[in-house]
């Protein structure tokens, strides 16, 4: 059996649904330098292979890990930074690539070994605005010494850090972690506050067909339940099928109406058109996407021409079917819509973009329940630069669906 994937929510088989909004810390510095023992000193687990050969870790590995003051975190082990040969090349850009969605970094220098690589890394985390800690790994056989610490003081402002995986000093280092973390990542705004207020009905209408995750509600579903009842607001689930009958029942009648943007063209058909509608992309997009930028970016679907380029923005990898909501749906309703021969180019997680970004006419960004706001920007931050125009899969569905403006119209601030 193979799961299908919705415009909302962007489930998929291979996917950790609970990862969603973590704050993710990458751990870099050169082979054999210790980066695997500093993950399990953190997590208290035997998590990342730990080997005296250089060049144990290939590809980044991820591990959960619980940050005091913070919650559920993502440590990320990368490749080393001075790795040789065609194959070593390869991990390195994996191990850069990764900056794209890391909050936090832990740069790992031993024996006192600062250099190129390492200068060439603080490079590549200031570029990406991304806060960092250096630590001198083994301290316990070779202490670090005056004249390196002097030298980062006086060049990049930083404090060496002391640390051996083997000592019971990671309490102070998940401390200095915490501190650097921007608050911005792990203190998420409400995603309905201003928008429901205390005592509100919500109606949730959530399509649970064969394209919805047996036996789960889709990630979401979840976190608009949630913030509803952290709003101390009702909600009321049901399937599209119950919904038109029980909207006519309902009293009192609900104060907003949230569903799966592919079935706007449905559900606009019996919501009375004075009450408050939306669907739980464009929830997301109000949180941690660009939504502005969407709202402004979205119209531009009507001015396309034949031979346009369209990127896709997935935030995962998953199983295509021909239901695909990016790969297939989409691209079918946008040239159904506009009357064009289309070109599109889909990238799922931090896959490289194909073509340069100045090459295209609109980029459209799903969902991203899975990923955090910086990682979102990471993303578009390219082609605003360019002022591209930006769009996102709820946005997209509901314009091509004559239901646009009533669609945003929740989130827009009046006087």
């Amino acid at each position: 059996m193979c799961w299908k994937r919705h415009a909302d929510w962007g489930f998929v088989l291979e996917i950790n649904m609970s990862k969603e909004s973590k704050p993710h810390i990458g751990i870099f510095g050169r082979r054999n330098n210790g980066k695997s023992s500093i993950i399990n000193a953190l997590t208290g687990q035997e998590t990342a292979i730990v080997s005296e050969q250089a060049g144990t870790t290939t590809d980044p590995v991820k591990k959960s890990l619980e940050l005091p003051g913070v919650g559920a975190s993502v440590l990320i082990d990368t490749a080393g930074i001075d790795d040789v040969g065609d194959l070593g090349k390869k991990r390195v850009e994996k191990s850069l690539k990764s900056l794209e969605t890391i909050d936090a970094a832990l740069l790992v220098i031993a024996e006192n070994t600062f250099g190129t690589p390492e200068e060439e890394l603080i490079a590549s985390f200031k570029k990406h605005q991304i806060p960092f800690l250096i630590l001198h790994n083994k301290s316990d056989l070779s202490p670090l010494s005056d004249q390196l610490s002097e030298m980062v003081k006086s060049k990049y402002d930083k404090e060496i850090i002391p640390f051996s995986a083997h000592a019971s000093n990671s309490d102070i280092l998940l401390q200095k972690l915490k501190d650097i973390i921007p608050e911005t990542v792990y203190q998420r705004k409400s995603l309905l506050s201003g928008i429901i207020n205390s005592g509100d009905v919500v109606l949730l209408i959530a399509p649970q067909d064969s394209e919805a995750p047996e036996g789960r509600l889709i990630l979401p579903q979840v976190q608009v339940i949630r913030d509803i009842l952290d709003n101390e607001a009702i909600a009321i689930v049901t399937k599209i099928a119950e919904a038109e009958t029980f909207l006519k029942k309902m009293n009192p009648k609900p104060d907003l109406v949230i569903t799966d943007s592919q079935v706007f063209h449905q559900v606009k058909q019996f919501v009375p058109a004075e009450m408050p509608l939306t669907g739980f992309s464009i929830v997301l997009a109000s949180q941690h996407g660009t939504f502005y930028d969407y709202l402004q970016g979205t119209p531009t679907i009507a001015e396309l021409q034949n031979d346009d380029n369209v990127l896709i923005l997935e935030s995962c990898t998953h199983h295509v079917t021909c239901d695909d909501i990016g790969r297939h749906k989409i691209p079918t309703w946008m040239q159904q819509f506009t009357g064009k021969k289309l070109n599109f180019d889909v990238v799922a997680g931090v896959e490289t973009i194909p073509r340069p970004i100045t090459d295209y006419a609109l980029i459209l960004q799903c969902g991203g329940c899975v990923l955090t706001k910086k990682q979102i920007l990471g993303r578009v931050t390219p082609a605003l630069g360019h002022r591209i125009p930006l769009s996102n899969y709820g946005m997209a569905i509901a314009f091509m669906q004559g239901i646009f403006d009533r669609a945003v119209r929740p989130f827009l601030k009046t006087d």
